[in-house]
Order: structure tokens, then sequence, then C-alpha cells
């Protein structure tokens, strides 16, 4: 059975007709054509596909779409206007902050929100804020740096030096 939903994605309203079983995740990827939303596990086990969904950090494979009818979504897309970065991708680039780059979108979409809900966060409390997503190759030491960096930036502090660790 379909269904027609609008959602706003990164400012922009879509209506669409869908089917009531289809995964907000898909929806994002293949009806509204936004692949920065990675699929990595569909259990909700590790993170690669979190988008903010009317301002909260949730993992899009397991909502469904109709769930998200009439609210806001932003995913990695929607971080910074075209040609600009958001003070967490120059972070994450700064700081070595991704590997593969698998997981790097579910992380910068919770660390948006991590920061938002604490824009001085200590190590501790960035390691717990992104528990819930999984990276596979980096270690976490320099996604943790990225995070501090960024959140220095966007409380217009000097940003941490930027000597990454390297996982041999």
């Amino acid at each position: 059975m379909a269904r027609e939903i609008t959602v706003t994605v990164n400012g922009t309203p879509h209506t669409l007709e869908v089917e009531n079983r289809l995964l907000l995740v898909h929806l994002i990827r293949e009806k509204i054509n936004l692949t920065g939303t990675h699929i990595g596990c569909d259990t909700s086990n590790c993170g690669a596909c979190t988008i903010l969904l009317n301002g909260k950090s949730v993992k899009s494979c397991t909502i469904l779409a109709v769930q998200a009818n009439g609210k806001e979504i932003q995913t990695v897309e929607g971080l910074a206007a075209p040609g600009e970065m958001h003070p967490l991708q120059e972070g994450f680039k700064e700081n070595h902050g991704l590997h593969c780059g698998f997981c790097t979108p579910g992380m910068l979409m919770r660390s948006v929100e991590l920061l938002e809900d604490n824009p001085n966060p200590t190590e501790e409390e960035i390691r717990w804020g992104i528990s819930g997503n999984l990276c596979r190759c980096t270690g976490y030491n320099n996604i943790v740096k990225a995070i501090q960096w960024a959140s220095a930036k966007m409380r217009g502090e000097e940003t941490p030096s930027t000597e990454p660790e390297f996982v041999s």
C-alpha cells in the first residue's frame, strides 16, 4: 500500500508517494537521490545512516519513511552551503578524522547534535556521544580530535594544533 508524504530535506520540501514499509534511509538515497547517508548494517548497529530528524540524530535505517511525514530532515549534504564546509567537516579534514570515509557522514551528523547540546564537551563526553557510531578503521582518536577542533572553532576559540595520530 502506498501513501503520500511530505518531508523537508535540507530545507527543500518533497512530496512523494511511498510504500508503508519503505525505510527512511531508502527514501533519502533512492527517492530524493542524496547518497551521502550511507547504508551500513540495516540493523541500527553502525550509525552510518545517521541523520537529523527535527534536529535530533537518528539512525534512518530504523525509521519508516511514513513516520517522517511532516518533519524536517538534515543530511550531510545540508551541513554547509555548496563550496563551503561546516566546522565539523573542516575538523575531520584538518585532523585526519576519516580513513575510508564510510562512517564519516553518520559521525558528522551525530556530532552536530552533540555540539549543539554541549558546545564544549570533554574527550570522554565526545567518546560517549559518538559511541553509537562505529568506525572500523580510524581507532577514533582523530575523530575525537576533529570534534574537539570543530568545537573550539564554533566557540570562536583558537583551534587545537592538528597533529594526527596514524593507525597502522
